[in-house]
């Protein structure tokens, strides 16, 4: 498959420090921006195609601070977006288009997502904005980028805390702003799934934050848990960064709680987690959003993290292949172990906004003109790394992937984290509910050593 050609780089912020890779390669990282310039390469495209002004992409998320496992491959994401792409790309337009890439570290606080969002787009002019990394990343920057009609392109966060959490409705949709990720629908499907595996009382004890996603998580959940025969028992509306979760692992207990379930980050679960164990609450089946995601948390708690259960939203056994590289999935997994010496992380999906951002600018005939730019994005039908996204299919189709104007739904699996020869835990796929494609290969297995 031809590749896209261009060159990725960003400016630098604050004190910066170099460090050479290789003759032709270097990396800048400072605290609030990584600058990535990669050596020129060939492409398959007209050596006479004339030259067109440089196009700017940014790209929003949390390198540092408490969400940084989302961030952890964005890096990586950039620096094999810039050896794909070469030395320009052709765009829709005929000319041929060098490519800069400016990354911004949100550095996990909502206040600054919002910020270097707004000046990626005041003072760097980007053509298109991007962000990924759950909604406290992704919705700041979705909302500058709607406030300054810039178009906006965005991953990984439930589709209806970025729709419905920014008062998006089907007959007031947004215009400059666009997501591709899985919704509550698909979340209900998979744990329903997974719960049962697991012969259970069917009390589950929820963790749902007082933040972006828990309070999404607050809305969207109690009914159909509720439907599905399941008791709630709500651990209440605790604050990012709580230490002490004594008062709600005594609920659960006192409750009989033989499940948990709930979003959390990764410090937050660890905290927890630890503080069940040592308080002697050990329920059959437990699996949260964000802290369970990440290979980092199962190493944070060692073999206490046996068996612990998530969503998986992108998986190396997914069968679907990069259009910018023709990787497949476990290619893709591969070889970033292979670069970065690290066990493959679910974040590698964000490629996929990279991917679509070439794509649209390939259709757009004239990239001074942000309308014709955003006509593309909303026309985008593409195979990518996480599946197609296919916006032209109509809206609200029962069996279809696009729930809303602005919206694709892509595919989410449930799996649960075994002892690996190689990691400490890897993930091993349990649910394919709602997303047949993806292949499974075990059961959920209850928790060792459970107590209730």
């Amino acid at each position: 498959m031809r590749g896209w050609g261009g060159v990725v780089a960003a400016c630098g912020g604050g004190t910066t420090t170099t460090t050479t890779v290789a003759p032709s390669t270097s990396t800048t990282v400072g605290p609030a921006t990584t600058t990535t310039t990669g050596p020129a390469s060939t492409t398959t495209v007209s050596a006479s195609a004339e030259t067109g002004r440089e196009i700017k992409l940014g790209f929003v998320g949390p390198l540092t601070g408490s969400l940084a496992s989302f961030g952890a491959a964005d890096k990586y994401c950039l620096d094999h977006f810039n050896e794909a792409i070469g030395d320009g790309v052709v765009l829709g337009d005929g000319k041929k288009h060098k490519i800069t890439t400016i990354i911004q570290d949100s550095q996990s606080s909502s206040n600054r997502s919002s910020q270097v969002a707004g000046d990626l787009i005041q003072n760097s002019k980007v053509d298109i904005l991007m962000a990924a990394s759950s909604a406290d990343n992704v919705i700041p920057v979705s909302d500058q980028a709607e406030a300054f009609e810039v178009p906006c392109i965005t991953c990984d966060t439930p589709w209806q805390a970025w729709f419905m959490g920014r008062g998006g409705t089907a007959a007031k949709p947004f215009k400059w702003t666009y997501h591709a990720f899985w919704g509550q629908e698909d979340n209900f499907g998979i744990y329903f799934d997974l719960w049962s595996q697991v012969a259970n009382n069917k009390i589950v004890g929820v963790m749902w934050p007082n933040d972006a996603d828990g309070n999404n998580y607050r809305a969207q959940w109690p009914n159909p848990v509720k439907a599905a025969g399941y008791t709630i028992i709500d651990g209440g509306s605790f604050q990012d960064g709580t230490e002490d979760f004594t008062s709600i692992i005594e609920k659960f207990k006192k409750a009989g709680a033989e499940i948990i379930s709930g979003v959390m980050s990764p410090p937050d679960f660890t905290n927890f987690w630890k503080q069940c164990k040592q308080q002697g609450y050990t329920p059959k089946i437990a699996g949260v959003g964000k802290a369970l995601l990440f290979p980092q948390t199962g190493d944070a708690l060692g073999s206490i993290a046996e068996d612990l259960c998530t969503t998986v939203w992108w998986h190396p056994t997914y069968p679907f292949k990069s259009p910018l590289t023709n990787e497949t999935c476990q290619d893709f997994a591969d070889n970033y172990t292979k670069k970065t010496g690290k066990q493959w992380t679910q974040p590698l999906l964000h490629f996929l906004v990279f991917e679509w951002a070439v794509d649209v600018l390939k259709r757009t005939k004239n990239v001074d003109d942000k309308n014709d730019i955003i006509a593309q994005v909303a026309s985008t039908n593409v195979q990518t790394i996480d599946g197609p996204l296919d916006f032209t299919q109509q809206v609200g189709v029962k069996g279809g992937t696009r729930p809303v104007v602005n919206v694709v739904r892509t595919p989410l699996s449930g799996g649960q984290w075994r002892p690996s020869d190689k990691w400490t835990f890897d993930l091993v796929q349990c649910s394919n509910a709602n997303w047949p494609m993806i292949p499974i290969t075990s059961k959920l297995l209850p928790l060792p050593g459970a107590t209730i």
